[in-house]
Protein backbone atom coordinates (compact mmCIF):
# COMPACT_ATOMS: atom_id res chain seq x y z
CA UNK A 1 0.00 0.00 0.00
CA UNK A 2 1.24 3.27 -0.69
CA UNK A 3 2.60 5.56 2.21
CA UNK A 4 1.55 8.51 3.83
CA UNK A 5 3.40 11.45 3.81
CA UNK A 6 4.15 10.49 7.33
CA UNK A 7 5.66 7.49 7.10
CA UNK A 8 2.78 5.29 7.80
CA UNK A 9 1.15 2.95 5.18
CA UNK A 10 -2.64 3.18 4.69
CA UNK A 11 -4.40 1.08 6.71
CA UNK A 12 -7.19 -0.42 4.00
CA UNK A 13 -7.49 -3.64 4.67
CA UNK A 14 -11.29 -3.80 6.44
CA UNK A 15 -12.59 -1.40 3.21
CA UNK A 16 -11.16 -3.73 0.68
CA UNK A 17 -12.63 -6.68 2.83
CA UNK A 18 -16.03 -5.13 3.30
CA UNK A 19 -15.93 -4.50 -0.51
CA UNK A 20 -15.20 -7.84 -1.83
CA UNK A 21 -17.45 -9.25 0.60
CA UNK A 22 -20.25 -7.28 -1.38
CA UNK A 23 -18.87 -8.10 -4.24
CA UNK A 24 -19.03 -12.20 -3.58
CA UNK A 25 -22.48 -11.58 -1.89
CA UNK A 26 -23.56 -9.90 -4.97
CA UNK A 27 -22.10 -12.83 -7.68
CA UNK A 28 -23.45 -15.55 -5.80
CA UNK A 29 -27.04 -13.80 -5.34
CA UNK A 30 -26.94 -12.73 -9.11
CA UNK A 31 -25.46 -15.67 -10.48
CA UNK A 32 -28.57 -17.83 -8.24
CA UNK A 33 -31.04 -15.29 -9.98
CA UNK A 34 -29.69 -16.38 -13.84
CA UNK A 35 -29.99 -19.93 -13.14
CA UNK A 36 -33.57 -19.74 -11.77
CA UNK A 37 -34.50 -17.19 -14.80
CA UNK A 38 -33.10 -20.40 -17.29
CA UNK A 39 -34.28 -23.06 -15.12
CA UNK A 40 -38.26 -20.85 -14.74
CA UNK A 41 -37.92 -20.17 -18.27
CA UNK A 42 -37.63 -23.78 -19.79
CA UNK A 43 -40.97 -24.98 -17.60
CA UNK A 44 -43.15 -24.01 -20.57
CA UNK A 45 -41.08 -25.65 -23.04
CA UNK A 46 -41.24 -29.20 -20.91
CA UNK A 47 -44.37 -29.13 -21.01
CA UNK A 48 -44.83 -28.56 -17.67
CA UNK A 49 -48.50 -27.09 -15.43
CA UNK A 50 -48.13 -23.43 -15.36
CA UNK A 51 -50.85 -22.58 -12.91
CA UNK A 52 -48.58 -23.72 -9.71
CA UNK A 53 -45.32 -22.04 -10.96
CA UNK A 54 -47.48 -18.76 -12.48
CA UNK A 55 -48.90 -18.21 -8.87
CA UNK A 56 -45.18 -19.15 -7.01
CA UNK A 57 -43.83 -15.95 -8.93
CA UNK A 58 -46.91 -13.94 -8.39
CA UNK A 59 -46.56 -14.33 -4.74
CA UNK A 60 -42.87 -13.84 -4.30
CA UNK A 61 -43.00 -10.63 -6.73
CA UNK A 62 -46.07 -9.67 -4.28
CA UNK A 63 -44.28 -10.56 -1.17
CA UNK A 64 -41.19 -8.78 -2.48
CA UNK A 65 -43.17 -5.70 -3.48
CA UNK A 66 -44.33 -5.82 0.26
CA UNK A 67 -40.90 -6.06 1.66
CA UNK A 68 -39.43 -2.50 0.40
CA UNK A 69 -42.08 -0.82 2.23
CA UNK A 70 -42.58 -3.40 5.50
CA UNK A 71 -39.26 -4.63 6.07
CA UNK A 72 -37.42 -1.90 4.26
CA UNK A 73 -39.08 1.14 5.86
CA UNK A 74 -41.12 0.26 8.32
CA UNK A 75 -44.30 0.15 7.09
CA UNK A 76 -46.68 -2.79 7.04
CA UNK A 77 -49.41 -2.00 4.50
CA UNK A 78 -52.63 -4.35 5.15
CA UNK A 79 -54.30 -3.20 2.30
CA UNK A 80 -51.42 -3.61 0.06
CA UNK A 81 -54.06 -5.24 -2.28
CA UNK A 82 -55.40 -2.42 -3.28
CA UNK A 83 -52.77 -1.42 -5.66
CA UNK A 84 -52.68 -5.09 -6.79
CA UNK A 85 -56.67 -4.67 -7.90
CA UNK A 86 -56.02 -1.20 -9.12
CA UNK A 87 -53.21 -2.60 -11.51
CA UNK A 88 -55.69 -5.29 -12.67
CA UNK A 89 -58.51 -3.19 -13.51
CA UNK A 90 -56.54 -0.50 -14.88
CA UNK A 91 -55.10 -3.29 -17.37
CA UNK A 92 -58.78 -5.06 -17.96
CA UNK A 93 -60.48 -1.46 -18.72
CA UNK A 94 -57.84 -0.83 -21.30
CA UNK A 95 -58.05 -3.69 -23.04
CA UNK A 96 -61.41 -4.79 -22.84
CA UNK A 97 -63.07 -1.22 -23.35
CA UNK A 98 -60.73 0.88 -24.98
CA UNK A 99 -59.54 -2.17 -27.40
CA UNK A 100 -55.89 -1.34 -26.96
CA UNK A 101 -53.19 -4.27 -26.99
CA UNK A 102 -52.27 -5.83 -23.50
CA UNK A 103 -49.18 -3.67 -23.36
CA UNK A 104 -51.15 -0.88 -23.04
CA UNK A 105 -52.44 -2.46 -20.32
CA UNK A 106 -49.57 -3.03 -18.25
CA UNK A 107 -48.72 0.47 -18.92
CA UNK A 108 -51.92 1.85 -17.41
CA UNK A 109 -51.54 -1.04 -14.28
CA UNK A 110 -48.45 0.77 -13.93
CA UNK A 111 -49.46 4.97 -14.18
CA UNK A 112 -52.25 3.59 -11.91
CA UNK A 113 -50.69 2.07 -9.11
CA UNK A 114 -48.57 5.49 -9.16
CA UNK A 115 -51.77 7.47 -9.21
CA UNK A 116 -52.81 5.64 -6.24
CA UNK A 117 -49.82 5.58 -4.33
CA UNK A 118 -49.66 9.15 -4.36
CA UNK A 119 -53.44 9.74 -3.48
CA UNK A 120 -53.07 7.35 -0.70
CA UNK A 121 -49.18 8.94 0.59
CA UNK A 122 -50.59 11.44 3.09
CA UNK A 123 -51.21 8.47 5.49
CA UNK A 124 -47.74 7.86 5.87
CA UNK A 125 -48.13 10.43 8.23
CA UNK A 126 -49.15 7.60 10.72
CA UNK A 127 -47.27 5.18 12.37
CA UNK A 128 -47.65 1.50 13.30
CA UNK A 129 -50.80 0.14 13.68
CA UNK A 130 -52.71 3.47 12.75
CA UNK A 131 -51.13 3.44 9.30
CA UNK A 132 -51.84 -0.21 8.75
CA UNK A 133 -55.27 -0.07 9.70
CA UNK A 134 -55.82 3.06 7.88
CA UNK A 135 -54.45 1.01 4.85
CA UNK A 136 -56.83 -1.51 5.14
CA UNK A 137 -59.73 0.99 4.94
CA UNK A 138 -58.56 2.70 2.01
CA UNK A 139 -58.47 -0.67 -0.16
CA UNK A 140 -62.05 -1.38 0.91
CA UNK A 141 -63.21 1.74 -0.27
CA UNK A 142 -61.61 1.56 -3.81
CA UNK A 143 -63.35 -2.44 -4.16
CA UNK A 144 -66.53 -0.44 -3.27
CA UNK A 145 -66.12 2.52 -5.35
CA UNK A 146 -64.88 0.32 -8.43
CA UNK A 147 -68.23 -1.92 -7.77
CA UNK A 148 -70.27 0.82 -7.95
CA UNK A 149 -68.85 1.96 -11.23
CA UNK A 150 -71.36 1.65 -14.19
CA UNK A 151 -70.85 -1.26 -16.42
CA UNK A 152 -69.89 0.17 -19.38
CA UNK A 153 -67.06 1.93 -17.54
CA UNK A 154 -65.84 -0.54 -14.98
CA UNK A 155 -67.41 -4.06 -15.58
CA UNK A 156 -70.14 -2.92 -12.20
CA UNK A 157 -69.90 -5.30 -9.74
CA UNK A 158 -69.99 -8.38 -12.52
CA UNK A 159 -66.32 -7.57 -13.11
CA UNK A 160 -64.36 -7.27 -16.59
CA UNK A 161 -64.20 -10.50 -19.13
CA UNK A 162 -61.03 -10.05 -21.68
CA UNK A 163 -62.42 -12.64 -23.56
CA UNK A 164 -59.05 -14.20 -24.12
CA UNK A 165 -55.95 -15.70 -22.35
CA UNK A 166 -52.36 -16.28 -22.85
CA UNK A 167 -50.84 -18.46 -19.96
CA UNK A 168 -47.73 -18.76 -21.35
CA UNK A 169 -47.42 -15.01 -22.22
CA UNK A 170 -48.44 -14.05 -19.11
CA UNK A 171 -46.25 -16.64 -17.10
CA UNK A 172 -42.98 -15.30 -19.05
CA UNK A 173 -44.20 -11.47 -18.15
CA UNK A 174 -44.40 -12.67 -14.49
CA UNK A 175 -41.25 -14.32 -14.54
CA UNK A 176 -39.79 -10.99 -16.50
CA UNK A 177 -41.40 -9.08 -13.39
CA UNK A 178 -40.25 -11.19 -10.52
CA UNK A 179 -36.66 -10.86 -11.90
CA UNK A 180 -37.11 -7.27 -12.42
CA UNK A 181 -38.12 -6.76 -8.73
CA UNK A 182 -35.46 -8.78 -7.48
CA UNK A 183 -32.82 -6.84 -9.13
CA UNK A 184 -34.35 -4.31 -8.13
CA UNK A 185 -34.78 -4.77 -3.98
CA UNK A 186 -31.06 -6.32 -4.92
CA UNK A 187 -29.73 -2.30 -6.28
CA UNK A 188 -32.33 -1.08 -3.54
CA UNK A 189 -30.22 -3.09 -0.54
CA UNK A 190 -27.00 -1.73 -1.64
CA UNK A 191 -27.57 1.75 -2.64
CA UNK A 192 -28.44 5.53 -0.67
CA UNK A 193 -32.21 5.02 -0.82
CA UNK A 194 -31.87 1.84 0.88
CA UNK A 195 -29.56 2.98 3.53
CA UNK A 196 -31.99 5.98 4.14
CA UNK A 197 -35.62 3.78 4.47
CA UNK A 198 -33.84 1.76 7.41
CA UNK A 199 -32.95 5.01 9.02
CA UNK A 200 -36.05 6.02 8.52
CA UNK A 201 -37.18 2.15 9.80
CA UNK A 202 -35.23 2.05 12.88
CA UNK A 203 -35.30 5.39 13.77
CA UNK A 204 -36.97 7.92 12.25
CA UNK A 205 -36.40 11.29 14.19
CA UNK A 206 -32.42 10.38 14.04
CA UNK A 207 -32.77 9.83 10.48
CA UNK A 208 -34.56 13.77 9.84
CA UNK A 209 -31.82 15.07 12.18
CA UNK A 210 -29.01 13.77 10.10
CA UNK A 211 -30.60 15.56 7.08
CA UNK A 212 -32.33 12.71 5.37
CA UNK A 213 -36.16 13.86 3.83
CA UNK A 214 -38.04 11.41 5.41
CA UNK A 215 -41.46 12.51 3.18
CA UNK A 216 -39.38 12.12 -0.11
CA UNK A 217 -37.76 8.92 0.67
CA UNK A 218 -40.48 7.34 2.39
CA UNK A 219 -42.49 8.44 -1.03
CA UNK A 220 -40.01 6.48 -3.71
CA UNK A 221 -39.94 3.29 -1.56
CA UNK A 222 -43.92 3.76 -1.54
CA UNK A 223 -44.73 4.42 -5.82
CA UNK A 224 -42.08 1.51 -6.28
CA UNK A 225 -43.72 -0.75 -4.19
CA UNK A 226 -47.24 0.29 -5.28
CA UNK A 227 -45.93 -0.18 -9.23
CA UNK A 228 -45.05 -3.64 -8.45
CA UNK A 229 -48.51 -4.85 -6.92
CA UNK A 230 -50.19 -3.20 -9.64
CA UNK A 231 -48.08 -4.39 -12.36
CA UNK A 232 -48.65 -7.76 -10.87
CA UNK A 233 -52.64 -7.71 -10.88
CA UNK A 234 -52.04 -6.92 -14.57
CA UNK A 235 -50.27 -9.64 -15.53
CA UNK A 236 -52.54 -12.14 -13.29
CA UNK A 237 -55.33 -10.17 -15.15
CA UNK A 238 -53.99 -11.66 -18.32
CA UNK A 239 -53.34 -15.11 -17.06
CA UNK A 240 -56.99 -15.59 -16.08
CA UNK A 241 -59.02 -13.34 -18.28
CA UNK A 242 -61.38 -12.15 -16.04
CA UNK A 243 -61.80 -9.22 -13.66
CA UNK A 244 -63.97 -8.49 -10.44
CA UNK A 245 -63.84 -6.69 -7.39
CA UNK A 246 -63.94 -10.03 -5.16
CA UNK A 247 -61.27 -11.19 -6.01
CA UNK A 248 -58.78 -7.97 -7.45
CA UNK A 249 -59.30 -6.79 -3.66
CA UNK A 250 -59.68 -9.69 -1.80
CA UNK A 251 -57.72 -8.97 1.38
CA UNK A 252 -56.18 -12.83 1.37
CA UNK A 253 -54.09 -11.11 -1.09
CA UNK A 254 -52.59 -8.91 1.64
CA UNK A 255 -52.50 -11.51 4.03
CA UNK A 256 -50.69 -13.78 2.16
CA UNK A 257 -48.33 -11.37 1.11
CA UNK A 258 -47.96 -10.15 4.60
CA UNK A 259 -47.40 -14.20 5.75
CA UNK A 260 -45.06 -14.80 2.71
CA UNK A 261 -42.52 -11.96 3.49
CA UNK A 262 -42.58 -12.12 7.24
CA UNK A 263 -41.86 -15.80 7.16
CA UNK A 264 -38.53 -15.51 4.96
CA UNK A 265 -37.32 -12.65 6.82
CA UNK A 266 -38.12 -8.64 6.55
CA UNK A 267 -35.88 -6.63 5.05
CA UNK A 268 -33.49 -8.98 3.62
CA UNK A 269 -33.13 -9.47 -0.22
CA UNK A 270 -33.83 -13.87 -0.53
CA UNK A 271 -36.00 -13.73 2.80
CA UNK A 272 -39.57 -13.13 0.61
CA UNK A 273 -38.64 -15.85 -1.73
CA UNK A 274 -37.91 -18.34 0.72
CA UNK A 275 -40.57 -17.81 2.94
CA UNK A 276 -43.24 -17.83 -0.55
CA UNK A 277 -41.44 -21.22 -1.46
CA UNK A 278 -41.72 -22.52 2.37
CA UNK A 279 -45.52 -21.70 3.02
CA UNK A 280 -46.60 -22.59 -0.14
CA UNK A 281 -45.22 -25.85 -0.01
CA UNK A 282 -46.26 -26.39 3.32
CA UNK A 283 -49.71 -25.22 2.54
CA UNK A 284 -49.45 -28.17 -0.40
CA UNK A 285 -48.66 -30.81 1.80
CA UNK A 286 -51.14 -29.77 4.21
CA UNK A 287 -54.19 -29.58 1.93
CA UNK A 288 -52.74 -33.08 0.37
CA UNK A 289 -52.95 -35.05 3.65
CA UNK A 290 -55.23 -33.33 6.27
CA UNK A 291 -57.41 -31.32 3.91
CA UNK A 292 -60.20 -31.10 6.46
CA UNK A 293 -57.66 -29.43 9.07
CA UNK A 294 -56.53 -27.33 6.52
CA UNK A 295 -56.73 -24.10 8.01
CA UNK A 296 -56.07 -25.15 11.39
CA UNK A 297 -52.76 -26.77 10.93
CA UNK A 298 -51.68 -24.12 8.22
CA UNK A 299 -52.27 -21.08 11.59
CA UNK A 300 -50.77 -23.65 14.03
CA UNK A 301 -47.47 -23.23 11.38
CA UNK A 302 -47.56 -19.94 11.04
CA UNK A 303 -48.05 -19.43 14.89
CA UNK A 304 -45.07 -21.56 15.63
CA UNK A 305 -43.00 -19.78 13.04
CA UNK A 306 -43.12 -16.90 14.57
CA UNK A 307 -42.47 -17.88 17.82
CA UNK A 308 -39.00 -19.82 17.32
CA UNK A 309 -38.06 -17.46 14.57
CA UNK A 310 -39.50 -14.71 14.94
CA UNK A 311 -36.99 -12.90 12.33
CA UNK A 312 -38.24 -15.05 9.68
CA UNK A 313 -36.27 -18.10 8.23
CA UNK A 314 -33.49 -15.99 6.61
CA UNK A 315 -33.24 -13.85 9.32
CA UNK A 316 -33.20 -16.19 12.51
CA UNK A 317 -30.47 -18.18 10.53
CA UNK A 318 -28.07 -15.13 9.62
CA UNK A 319 -28.60 -14.28 13.34
CA UNK A 320 -27.65 -17.41 14.43
CA UNK A 321 -24.65 -18.17 11.93
CA UNK A 322 -22.97 -14.35 11.36
CA UNK A 323 -21.21 -15.90 8.56
CA UNK A 324 -24.34 -16.95 6.30
CA UNK A 325 -23.92 -12.74 5.42
CA UNK A 326 -21.18 -13.23 3.33
CA UNK A 327 -23.71 -15.36 0.94
CA UNK A 328 -27.35 -14.19 1.75
CA UNK A 329 -28.80 -10.82 1.27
Amino acid sequence: MPPTPGGQRQQRGPYVSSNRLVWTRTSIWLGFLALLALGLGLLPAYGFSLAFWFYLLLWITLASGLNIMAGFTGYLPFGYVAFYGIGAYAAAVTVKMHGLPIWAGFIAAALAGVVLSLLFARTMVLRGIYFSIVSLALAVICRLLIAAMPEDVAGGSYGIALGFSNPDGAYYAMLALMLATLLTVTWLAQSRLGMALRAIRDDPDTAETVGINIGRVRLKAWVLSAVIASMTGAIEAWYTSIVDTETAFNLLVSTKAVIFAVAGGLGTVIGPVVGTVVMLIVDDLIWQHFPVLNVFLLGLVIVLLMMFLPSGIVGSLIRAKPFLRRILF
